[in-house]
C-alpha cells in the first residue's frame, strides 16, 4: 500500500539512525510485546503479511513518532481485537487509558492474472500500480526497469495472505536495478538488488 511507513529513497528525514553494538532490546516491556507477537503468529491467530499491514495501517503521526517495538505493539493490539481475542475496552481498561489501534483494512487483491514466468537474464519492468490494499513493493522501484538475476522458491502471495483471500504461492524474482534508473538526479553509478513478486512485474518489449 502506499502509506508513511513506505519511506524507502524519501528524502527529508534526516540521517539513517545507526549505533554500532547496539542492543536488540532496550525495555523490559520489548521482549514482552515481541514474544507476544511470535507467539501470535506461532499460534495462528494471525500471519505475519497481517501483522506487517496492521503496522502500515498505523495512523501516519502515530507511526512516526512510535518506535519499532510500539509498531509492533500496535499490530498485535489491533489484530488481536480485530479477531476478537480481545475487546478495545479491555485494552483502555488495562493500559488506563486510551489505546491506539491501527486503521481499518482496505480489501486485498488475487494473484495478477496476467502474471508471467521470468528467468535470469530476462529485462523486466515493475508494474506502475498504486494501491491501497499490503503490497511488498517498495515504491521507488515503481515503474522501473530491471535484469532478473536469481528465483526463489514459491511464498504465500502478501497481497492476498494479509487480507484472507485464497491465491497462489508465488516465487520473487532477484531484480537488479541501476541506481539511476531509480534515482536519476540524487544517486551515484550503483547496483540495487530487490526481491519483487512475480505479479509485480512485466515483460520489457
Amino acid at each position: 500500500m502506499d502509506g508513511i511507513h513506505d519511506l524507502g529513497g524519501q528524502e527529508g528525514f534526516g540521517k539513517v539512525r545507526f549505533e554500532q553494538g547496539a542492543k536488540v532490546f532496550h525495555e523490559e516491556w520489548e521482549i514482552k510485546a515481541n514474544a507476544l507477537y511470535s507467539l501470535a503468529v506461532k499460534s495462528g491467530i494471525f500471519n505475519m503479511d497481517e501483522y506487517r499491514h496492521a503496522i502500515e495501517r498505523m495512523e501516519p503521526r502515530h507511526y512516526l513518532s512510535a518506535s519499532y517495538y510500539e509498531r509492533s505493539l500496535t499490530s498485535l493490539a489491533s489484530l488481536c481485537v480485530e479477531k476478537g481475542i480481545v475487546s478495545q475496552e479491555e485494552l483502555e481498561r488495562l493500559a488506563g487509558g486510551v489505546y491506539p489501534l491501527a486503521l481499518p483494512s482496505a480489501k486485498g487483491r488475487s494473484n495478477n492474472p496476467l502474471r508471467q514466468s521470468f528467468e535470469p537474464g530476462n529485462l523486466v519492468r515493475v508494474r506502475n500500480e498504486h494501491v491501497s490494499c499490503h503490497v511488498r513493493m517498495p515504491g521507488y522501484i515503481r515503474g522501473k526497469q530491471g535484469i532478473v538475476i536469481r528465483v526463489t522458491p514459491a511464498y504465500p502471495y502478501p497481497d492476498a495472505h494479509a487480507h484472507g483471500i485464497d491465491a497462489a504461492s508465488e516465487p520473487t524474482y532477484d531484480v537488479e536495478f541501476d541506481a539511476l534508473e531509480l534515482w536519476p538526479e540524487g544517486s551515484e553509478s550503483a547496483k540495487v538488488h530487490v526481491g519483487v513478486f512475480e505479479s509485480y512485474l512485466e515483460t520489457v518489449v
